[in-house]
């Protein structure tokens, strides 16, 4: 994140916000900067990627469905609008923790035991680590003395819309971002990478909110996709995992999608589509006779 803040500071804080007496590496000045950035940052990528996702991806037929709230989308951005500024106040602390070098983020490949290799290699551990994470805090996340209070907000969406990714409790919310951030406190990251990542999970949040339930074939065993997380907020107890099947399998909490098997959710709209033309032609029909 201190790239991210050094290029703010240098193009915007600095020349037009702040005095320039007030030096950048000030601890006060950078968690402003840093609180800014998050809140900033946080809600235009939730309202571009997830507005994109809505327009191009989203079957607006679901809209439709009987399990879709009144003003459903009104009331999943009305969530994640105000759970943002309270997510973003425990992710800046950790955040002004990695700006001040207390993290193994690093700048230079080349300066590392691994190089390149350790960079792509790092893609694909941060991705198994923060998905093993992620199982474990969404299992504790419904217990039954934690559910009600934390994470049944987020369940409220039966069949969710692109704008439900982020519509969380914002203790809900943190505590499943948190395996992003423990990463880099734990293992080596280049500083572009985790960025690079960070956009990318955002990105993959929306989409297993995103009412498209196709998969390739050959993957559907082993990503977790709409389908799988959409059955998760039809069915509560199946399907927890955030990238892959992995971790339910292991858990006992896999379950293959109703999506794949002819009887998701827009299969569900298609079929009152279909009885209620069936009434209104055999309706007709009674009419004509007459």
């Amino acid at each position: 994140m201190d790239l991210v803040l050094h290029y703010t500071d240098r193009f915007f804080f600095t020349p037009y916000v702040y005095p320039a007496t007030w030096p950048e590496d000030s601890p006060l000045r950078q968690v402003i900067s840093l609180l800014l950035i998050a809140n900033i940052g946080g809600y235009l990528l939730y309202f571009i990627v997830a507005g994109l996702s809505y327009v191009f991806i989203f079957d607006h037929k679901l809209m439709t469905h009987p399990q879709i709230l009144e003003n459903q989308i009104r009331k999943e951005i009305t969530v994640a609008v105000l759970s943002v500024p309270l997510m973003s106040i425990p992710t800046v602390a950790i955040f002004f923790l990695e700006v001040r070098g207390y993290g193994k983020l690093y700048d230079n490949a080349a300066d590392t035991r691994l190089g390149m290799a350790g960079v792509f290699l790092s893609m694909f551990t941060f991705i198994a680590f923060t998905d093993m994470c992620i199982y474990w805090i969404h299992r504790f996340l419904h217990h039954r003395l934690v559910y009600r209070h934390l994470h049944k907000l987020h369940h409220k969406w039966k069949v969710p819309t692109p704008f439900a990714s982020h519509a969380f409790h914002p203790v809900d919310g943190f505590l499943q971002s948190l395996p992003y951030h423990m990463y880099p406190f734990i293992f080596p990251l280049h500083k572009l990478t985790y960025l690079g990542l960070f956009v990318f999970v955002n990105i993959w949040t929306v989409s297993i909110h995103d009412g498209d339930y196709r998969v390739p074939k050959a993957l559907q065993p082993l990503i977790n996709g709409s389908a799988h997380h959409t059955d998760h907020h039809l069915l509560y107890n199946y399907n927890y995992g955030q990238f892959f099947t992995l971790w339910d399998r292991i858990g006992g909490s896999f379950r293959s999608p109703n999506a794949f098997e002819g009887c998701g959710p827009i299969d569900t709209v298609k079929a009152l589509e279909k009885a209620k033309d069936t009434a209104t032609n055999t309706s007709n029909g009674h009419v004509k006779e007459e």
